[in-house]
């Protein structure tokens, strides 16, 4: 049969084909068609050859790429998959060539800009993709937060800066049972919090073939349907596992007449591979990077020499760290697993598939329609000393190496359902630092407020906005006395307030004005000043190293903790609420909590950044940096609702819309519907849909 192409009225692509590699190739043309622009950003990130039609403000990422070896790790994970799994190659090698088929030709706006010319994937590209969408998803850089803290606080110091740090990525996510609903079939929803990106992280798409039949969320560049799928017999989705599965190495290097050579933790110097890259950078100078990889991994942080301009660390040698990740170990990125996603047609699929699952790690959730229900871990992380996990750790010395695979954890469902929002649950063995419980706690308080649910009545829980991390500030001004009328006036106000971060409240504007206050004045008291300014790492570690997000983040920690290096607490916390009352915020919270996406290019005509309810621990996960700013660069990335009784009823929506091309009717279309909590059918009747064309 020929490969055809239909569009629902939101613009959704939906594929038919007569085969999986077919259908991979028609999901790589569609997907170059409505996202040439994001698909080349994201191959040249891969690459780290952005900042060459992007200027001086893709260094930092380009440099952080080439040094990691991405590009490199992309190649040997595909060779490693034509060796284990051809036909999934062969599938990948489909898609590329729809995506290369696509990108031909392409009349995309930002092309003209920039004068680049898109095209040239290779079949390990996809890989790539996904690998340099990921690499900080597990949060390393954190590391580096905590030998700061340690330094300059000692060891103890550590637990009270831990939360959900402004690099990680986080989601909610829940399982009801057949017992616990309307129609005895489960429901699955969610949502995953990313950085909110213009064109989307996520497309909505519909496969089809013989083999298989799917509705899902795809990453744009990845063929398949990776991480929230719906074949109509079972479905499945995912969160953010909070895992610990990269390490950091304080190397020792040296050069010789040879190259560079690290000390081995058997006490012998060994060569260290070593070549040396050109940065192109429009507009300016290229620019040299040096790539060394030891036995450890490649070196991300400085070198032989140190960093310039703080060439040693406390101890006196020079700052050289390397990276430890498993692809780049095992060379395997877990790709084996997305065809078997798509073929699934009960849990015990799913969970086969995911068995396959490298990085990054997840919770699963999964049900079907005979009652199956999967709640697990997937991917791999490794055994080693428990000090790896939490510090930077010396690579001369034995005891840091890695030993095996831990097992993937896995866990039931209570009361019939199950929920994942980032917190310590069954991954708990395999992180250091996870979410707060609120979330957590919120979803599972509003599914036991009643007995049976229905997919139409999920987007209720998507965008809840009580904020019980306000607990703790609020019992600071509630023990405040002496305060002027104007102040104790403010306080009383916030001690009524529902807890609501609803775009529309006052009352949340005036509350995240003080917590703002607060942030700032305990990140400016001199027991915190040796952490003001950081080590001169390079830029792309800078955010897990800002002390205003650090506190703003972990601001219940702080406020609660038992005595806080001598810093007057009540002192601050009523400075605080004397600023505000002397300058109250006149509107209300969605006028400065507002959306931002991130684009790689602005516009050429601005867009209006619409007022957000939520925040950073409430359901509705709209985040901001408390202290720093209120816009929201985080949030729902998607929606999604899968039902388990029929497919057709399930819904999904994006924060913006299907297409990624300017000027297309949807480009932003599910905007007013993402703000309002709205979702939009999910479409499988091709009657209802509009063909566009055979491929």
């Amino acid at each position: 049969m020929a490969t055809e192409i239909y569009r629902d009225a939101w613009g959704i692509p939906h594929l038919r084909a007569g085969s999986a590699a077919e259908l991979a190739h028609a999901q790589g043309l569609v997907t170059a068609r409505d996202r040439a622009w994001q698909l080349e950003i994201e191959r040249h990130r891969a690459q780290g050859t952005s900042a060459s039609f992007l200027g001086g403000s893709a260094l930092a990422w380009d440099r952080f790429a080439r040094r990691a070896r991405l590009d490199d790790t992309a190649r040997r994970c595909f060779a490693d998959l034509e060796r284990r799994e051809p036909g999934t190659a062969r599938w990948v090698r489909a898609y590329v060539d729809g995506v290369n088929e696509g990108l031909a030709g392409s009349t995309s706006p930002e092309f003209a800009r920039t004068g680049l010319t898109p095209g040239g994937w290779e079949p390990w590209t996809p890989l790539g993709v996904w690998l340099a969408t990921h690499i900080l998803f597990a949060g390393f850089p954190a590391k580096l937060w905590r030998e700061q803290v340690a330094a300059h606080l000692g060891a103890d110091a550590i637990g009270l800066f831990a939360a959900d740090g402004p690099g990680t990525s986080g989601s909610n996510g829940w399982l009801v049972g057949g017992e616990r609903t309307v129609t005895g079939q489960a429901v699955i929803a969610g949502d995953p919090h990313r950085w909110i990106e213009d064109p989307g992280v996520y497309q909505q798409i519909h496969l089809s073939c013989p083999e298989f039949d799917v509705v899902g969320l795809a990453v744009p560049g990845v063929p398949g349907i990776a991480h929230f799928g719906h074949t109509g017999t079972v479905a499945w989705a995912i969160t953010n596992a909070m895992s610990d599965y990269q390490d950091l190495y304080r190397e020792r290097l040296r050069r010789t007449g040879a190259g560079v050579e690290a000390l081995d933790p058997d006490g012998v110097w060994r060569r260290a591979a070593r070549h040396t890259e050109t940065v192109e950078v429009a507009g300016e100078d290229p620019v040299e990077a040096e790539v060394i990889e030891t036995g450890r991994g490649p070196v991300i942080i400085g070198g032989p020499e140190g960093l310039d301009g703080d060439p040693a660390d406390p101890s006196g040698l020079p700052v050289a760290i390397s990276l430890r990740y498993p692809p780049r170990v095992t060379g395997d990125l877990g790709f084996a697993a997305l065809l078997p996603l798509l073929r699934a047609r009960r849990v015990a699929d799913v969970d086969r598939a995911f068995d396959h699952w490298a990085e990054p790690v997840n919770v699963v959730q999964a049900a079907d329609t005979e009652g199956g229900v999967l709640h697990r871990v997937a991917g791999r992380v490794p055994l080693r000393a428990e000090t790896n996990s939490l510090r930077v750790v010396p690579a001369w010395e034995p005891g840091h190496e890695w030993r095996g695979w831990h097992a993937t954890p896995r866990a039931g469902l209570t009361d019939g359902v199950a929920v994942m929002a980032n917190q310590r649950g069954p991954a708990a063995p395999l992180g250091v630092e996870f979410a707060p419980p609120h979330r957590a706690d919120r979803i599972a308080a509003l599914l036991a407020g009643k007995e049976r649910w229905s997919a139409a009545a999920m987007p209720a829980i998507h965008t809840d906005t009580h904020l019980a991390s306000a607990a703790p500030l609020l019992e600071r001004l509630a023990a405040l006395d002496d305060l002027t009328s104007e102040a104790a006036a403010l306080r009383d106000r916030l001690l009524g307030w529902d807890r609501r971060m609803d775009a529309g409240s006052a009352d949340a504007a005036l509350y995240a004005a003080v917590r703002g206050a607060v942030v700032r004045r305990l990140a400016a008291h001199p027991a915190f000043a040796a952490l003001t300014t950081p080590p001169v790492y390079p830029e792309v570690f800078q955010p897990w190293l800002a002390l205003v997000p650090r506190v703003g983040f972990a601001l219940e920690h702080l406020l609660r903790a038992g005595e806080l290096f001598g810093v007057d607490r009540p002192a601050a916390v009523r400075a605080a609420i004397e600023e505000v009352a002397l300058r109250p915020p006149a509107g209300v919270w969605g006028d400065t909590h507002r959306l931002a996406p991130w684009r790689a290019l602005e516009p050429e005509q601005p867009y209006d950044e619409p007022g957000l309810s939520g925040d950073h621990d409430c359901v509705l996960c709209t985040s901001g940096v408390p202290g720093l700013t209120e816009r929201a660069a985080r949030g729902p990335a998607a929606r999604y609702v899968w039902d388990l009784a029929r497919r057709e009823d399930s819904r999904w929506v994006v924060p913006l819309g299907a297409s990624g091309v300017p000027g297309s009717p949807h480009h932003r279309d599910q905007l007013p519907l993402w703000l309002a909590g709205d979702l939009v059918p999910v479409v499988t009747d091709w009657t209802t849909m509009q063909k566009e064309c055979d491929v």
